[in-house]
């Protein structure tokens, strides 16, 4: 029989009500004689909650108890489902991440997932169950509980459909697929019926938040077959799919925004080999990413060093780059959590010129102003004033995607 892997977020399972809609979903796609794995994220707004309790205790929780507290938020909505199907008269079983035995690394909050151990799963199946699995969570080699990050059920369901030789991994959330851009500040947003690997690492990594960046990087590397789908209607999504020489002639496929980053400047920093090293080092041990870096000589023989990092670290970044700017004798720290960074993504610029000069003609010509600067083969991204985001992503996908054939 196929075996099919299913993953349905917050929203899909946000209340009892859906959870008894998502389990009529999944008994379909049994009947259609499919073996099937569904992988859950917890019910809408259970994760936010669970962390604004251990804020009430301590501004930053211990990262291995805080944790334990958030895969609550799974282990509820996964035994609901289980519940929901037995209810419609289902074989159903349920495993949390340790029970799987999906094993991390000890990155709490970030977690990367090791290794998967799928011989309970094919137990559950080859008796006639459909297997129900906690996303986000899983065990580092000490047993301790671990998060995978935001998303990361979308980590947890490819990773399974992986270790499972899946059919295909169909992820279910609140939209129909992958969009230009974000439909909320751009009604003319077009969904793609297919979108590039590489593409979506680069709109995941900047601010497009229909699937986890790790979860299309192991879809990649495993070459798992992906379906971005709408739990809420039977409309076919967004396949992930490799690079062909059609996508190469759509120049832009998307318009993404971030607003969840913030800015550290280290100011006069002494221009002399090994500092860099010394201020990186502390953050990177921290496990805090570092995204954008520009790095300002002057002629007094000092720099300026401007990184960003995640808006929910930036606290603990300051606090370890402050530290780090009294030993180097740096003039001072400043921080600016206010920013965006809006990118435009597609495989079609590494043919074409002139994409940076128009995106940057574009924003010129609102007024935005461009306060740093970030490119690869496929993405050009910008950090801007975060009260301009809206009006950066209307005009470049105005610009971009609705009058591409001008360009």
């Amino acid at each position: 029989m196929p075996l099919i892997v299913q993953k349905y977020g917050g929203t899909s399972v946000g209340t009892v009500e859906r959870i008894s809609e998502v389990a009529k979903r999944v008994l379909v796609t049994k009947q259609g004689g499919n073996q099937v794995v569904v992988v859950v994220s917890a019910m809408a707004g259970e994760t936010n909650k669970l962390l604004a309790l251990a804020h009430q205790l301590s501004e930053m929780p211990d990262e291995r108890e805080r944790d334990v507290l958030l895969a609550a938020g799974e282990q509820v909505s996964t035994a609901l489902l289980t519940l929901a199907l037995k209810s419609l008269g289902e074989r159903a079983r349920s495993f949390l991440g340790h029970q799987v035995r999906i094993e991390t690394d000890s990155s709490y909050g970030r977690a990367r997932i090791k290794s998967i151990d799928s011989n309970r799963i094919l137990r559950a199946l080859k008796d006639g169950e459909i297997v129900v699995v906690a996303g986000f969570q899983g065990v580092d080699e000490e047993d301790n509980i671990t998060t995978l990050g935001r998303g990361g059920s979308d980590t947890s369901a490819v990773a399974i459909a992986a270790a499972l030789n899946a059919e295909v991994c169909e992820i279910y959330t609140d939209v129909e697929g992958v969009f230009t851009t974000d439909p909320n500040i751009c009604p003319t947003a077009k969904k793609l019926d297919r979108i590039f690997h590489e593409e979506m690492i680069e709109m995941a990594s900047t601010g497009a938040r229909v699937l986890q960046i790790r979860s299309v990087e192991l879809a990649m590397k495993f070459s798992v077959p992906v379906h971005i789908r709408s739990s809420f209607s039977e409309a076919p999504g967004t396949w992930l799919v490799e690079e062909d020489q059609a996508m190469d002639s759509v120049l832009v496929s998307g318009v993404t925004y971030d607003k969840n980053e913030a800015k550290i400047t280290l100011l006069k920093v002494p221009d002399r080999p090994g500092l860099a090293a010394q201020i990186f080092s502390p953050i990177a041990e921290a496990n805090i990413v570092v995204d954008m870096i520009i790095q300002n000589a002057s002629e007094d023989g000092t720099t300026d060093l401007t990184f960003t990092v995640p808006k929910a670290d930036y606290k603990k970044a300051i606090a370890l780059v402050e530290k780090t700017a009294s030993v180097i004798q740096a003039k001072g720290v400043t921080v600016d959590p206010n920013i965006a960074k809006v990118s435009i993504v597609g495989v079609g610029m590494r043919t074409h010129a002139g994409v940076a000069a128009k995106m940057f003609q574009l924003l010129a010509r609102e007024g935005v102003n461009i306060e740093m600067i970030s490119t690869s083969e496929i993405k050009i991204s910008v950090v801007i004033d975060e009260k301009y985001t809206e009006l950066a992503v209307r005009v470049l996908h105005d610009a971009f995607i609705e009058n591409q054939g001008n360009l």
